[in-house]
């Protein structure tokens, strides 16, 4: 319990890993509130005119199109048309029809705009003939959140990773490491030391994580919690291995960004390319896999793929404990 307490006193001094667990949440919000803008509106037409030159019928043919704003000075106008932050198309009264004035450097869509307006102002009246169909704007961002949440997700789960490999790290360059060699603890003593925060802080980013970006039922949360827990659990050991096999403090943090690029690179592909088959199979030796494909999953209500999902995630938490006890755990004389 003792040795508890020391690992967590060292989260608090470890900036690393508690980046690492907030950095999840604040990309969750963030993602709720970007989904709640309507990032549409950058593509719409401004218009700049000059009070009292153009005829109320032609304001009201451009607010149309855009909203319009008016100015009092040709100056103030010509200063809003060539604010670079902006694309305003400045329209004046040209006769019985109009020309617009552009700055030049706006998107090509607000150029060609431009360019047509004139023309598009001498046949309005036989425009108004057609008949146009409005189609619901789609939001910009709801195609790639299905991949975007379990990929934060994923970043959460790999915090105990994080964590166990940068603390044994920290105690090898401090020298705590041969102490633990001589200390009266088994093998699994020692995992369950290593593990418990990592697992712990790992676990309850995911939590809070998944709580942010999805509205499930109670059945589908307990399967949500069983992919979140095993795939803590099985990072925090990955982390044990890394700081096993790190000799130095860069040589970690090179392994720890080499898991995580592996650990979101193979199963963002896998959702992008649509794997099937032998090389699925062969994907789910990452566990991060079958995590994502369970979330994926979860959040288009298939249960039966989340269950099959976290059967995979159980045996590789085996795997990985059985592998850690018979390789890298030190010996311990009592």
């Amino acid at each position: 319990m003792r040795g508890l307490k020391y690992q967590l006193k060292s989260v608090s001094r470890d900036k690393f890993c508690l980046m690492t667990f907030l950095l999840p949440i604040l990309v969750a919000v963030a993602l709720n509130f970007m989904g709640s803008i309507d990032l549409s509106t950058l593509g719409e037409l401004h218009f700049g005119v000059l009070e009292n030159d153009l005829s109320p019928q032609t304001v009201t043919w451009l607010e149309r199109y855009g909203p319009v704003m008016a100015y009092q000075t040709p100056e103030e106008l010509t200063a809003a048309i060539k604010e670079p932050s902006t694309n305003v198309i400045g329209v004046n009264a040209n006769g019985d029809s109009i020309k617009t004035a552009i700055s030049g450097d706006e998107l090509d869509i607000f150029q060609q705009a431009a360019a047509t307006l004139p023309a598009l102002y001498e046949q309005r009246a036989e425009a108004e003939l057609v008949k146009v169909l409005t189609l619901e704007r789609p939001d910009i961002l709801e195609s790639f959140q299905y991949i975007f949440i379990p990929a934060v997700l994923i970043v959460a789960m790999f915090m105990g990773c994080t964590f166990n490999a940068m603390n044994i790290i920290s105690e090898k360059e401090d020298g705590v490491a041969f102490v633990n060699e001589i200390l009266p603890m088994t093998p699994c003593q020692y995992i369950l030391q290593k593990v418990v925060v990592g697992f712990l802080f790992g676990s309850l980013s995911s939590i809070i994580t998944a709580c942010i970006c999805f509205q499930l039922s109670w059945n589908h949360w307990g399967l949500m919690l069983a992919l979140i827990l095993l795939s803590s659990f099985v990072a925090a050991l990955i982390g044990l291995f890394t700081g096993k096999l790190s000799e130095g403090l860069m040589i970690g943090v090179v392994y720890i960004k080499i898991i995580m690029l592996v650990f979101i690179a193979v199963p963002v592909l896998c959702a992008l390319i649509g794997v099937s088959g032998p090389l699925a199979v062969v994907c789910n030796i990452v566990p991060s896999q079958p995590a994502f494909d369970g979330i994926m999953a979860l959040s288009a209500g298939n249960m039966g793929t989340a269950a099959k999902d976290a059967g995979i995630l159980t045996v590789h938490a085996a795997a990985w404990f059985l592998l850690y006890v018979l390789t890298a755990a030190p010996r311990r004389h009592r």
